[in-house]
C-alpha cells in the first residue's frame, strides 16, 4: 500500500487539511502538482456544499494525478460527521483521514470500497487505539504543527511508534522544506504532512492578510494555547493580539467545540493558526511553484 501510494507522488508529501484554508482549488492544484491534496469536510459550509466540492474534485483529478483525501472530524461536537462520512463513501474518497475522535465507525466503510483510511493522532495512546480500530496508517501530529498540535517531538514520536508498528506513517509538525521532508523519511516516516507552507499559496482560501502574516512571521511568533477550542493549537501571535488576547496570559482551556464560535472573535476565522515552520516561508506562491521548490530541495538533500 505504501509503495503503491508513493509511486503516484513526485515527492512523499501530503498537503495537510487546514480548517478554513483548504478547498477544492487547493486540493486539485496539489494533486496535479504530484502530492496528496486534502481538505477538512467541514470547510464546506453545508452537506450540500460538500457534495458540490466532491463533485468538483473527483471530476477534476484524474488517475494520472496524485490521489486526494478528505479529512473527517469525528468528535461528537461535529454533528455532520455521519453525513460527511456517507458522502466520502459515495464518492469513494481515495484516502480518508480521521481526526479528533475514533476512526472505528469509518474503517469498515472505507475499506469496503477499497479506500485507504488514516488516523490523525497526537500521542502514543491515541495511536494505539487507532491501530486497534484497524486503520491503514497513522498521521503523527508532532510538536510544531499548525492548528491543533501534538506536544511530542517528531524525532521521539516516530521512533516510539516504529518500535511496534510497521504500517504507513505520515509525520507532521514544523515541516516546511524539501530537506525536512527528507528528514522525516530518515526518521522512519513514509510521508510528510505540510500545512502551514500551503497557507501562503495562491490557491489557499486564507485572507490575503493571513498569508502575509505567515510570510512575515518567525517561529517566535507562534503561541500554543487551548483557550480557543479546548484543544492545544498553535496560533500566530499577531492575530491573537488583534483579536484582543494577551499571548502571555491566555485564558483557561475552552470547551472542546471544533466548529462553533466563541466570544468576540470567531475561532479560526479571526485568530489565525500556523506552525513553527513559518520562518522558512518567504513569499506567496502557486502550489505548483511550491511543489517544484520542495522537490528541488528534497532531491538535493537525498543526494547528500
Amino acid at each position: 500500500m505504501t509503495t503503491a501510494l508513493r509511486e503516484r507522488l513526485r515527492i512523499p508529501v501530503f498537503q495537510a487539511p487546514m480548517f478554513l484554508q483548504s478547498g477544492p482549488e487547493m486540493v486539485i492544484a496539489s494533486c496535479r502538482a504530484g502530492i496528496v491534496g486534502s481538505f477538512p469536510s467541514v470547510n464546506a459550509r453545508t452537506v450540500e456544499d460538500l457534495e458540490r466540492w466532491l463533485t468538483q474534485i473527483s471530476s477534476s483529478v484524474s488517475d494520472s494525478d496524485a490521489p486526494w483525501a478528505i479529512n473527517l472530524m469525528m468528535h461528537r461536537s461535529n454533528q455532520r460527521r455521519h453525513d460527511d462520512l456517507a458522502l466520502a463513501e459515495r464518492f469513494q474518497a481515495p484516502i480518508v483521514i480521521t481526526a479528533l475522535g475514533s476512526p472505528r465507525e469509518a474503517v469498515e466503510r472505507v475499506h469496503a470500497y477499497g479506500g485507504i483510511i488514516l488516523a490523525d493522532v497526537i500521542d502514543i495512546r491515541f495511536a494505539a487505539k487507532a491501530i486497534e480500530a484497524g486503520v491503514d496508517g497513522l498521521v503523527l501530529v508532532a510538536a510544531g504543527a499548525g492548528g491543533h498540535t501534538g506536544q511530542q517531538s517528531g524525532f521521539a514520536f516516530v521512533e516510539e511508534i516504529r518500535r511496534h508498528y510497521d504500517g504507513l506513517l505520515v509525520l507532521g509538525g514544523g515541516i516546511t522544506t524539501g530537506r525536512a521532508v527528507r528528514a522525516a523519511e530518515v526518521l522512519g516516516a513514509d510521508f510528510a504532512y505540510l500545512g502551514t507552507r500551503f497557507i501562503a499559496s495562491e490557491e489557499s482560501m486564507a485572507d490575503p492578510a493571513y498569508k502575509q502574516m505567515v510570510v512575515e512571521a518567525s517561529g517566535a511568533d507562534i503561541v500554543c494555547s487551548d483557550a480557543l477550542t479546548g484543544v492545544k493549537a498553535n496560533w500566530l501571535r499577531a492575530s491573537l493580539e488583534a483579536a484582543g488576547y494577551d499571548p502571555a496570559n491566555m485564558p483557561q482551556a475552552g470547551e472542546i467545540d471544533i466548529i462553533k464560535s466563541s466570544g468576540d472573535a470567531k475561532r479560526w476565522r479571526d485568530v489565525w493558526a500556523a506552525g513553527q515552520g513559518v520562518g522558512a516561508i518567504d513569499e506567496v506562491l502557486s502550489i505548483a511553484a511550491i511543489v517544484d521548490e520542495l522537490e528541488r530541495t528534497y532531491k538535493a538533500a537525498k543526494e547528500r
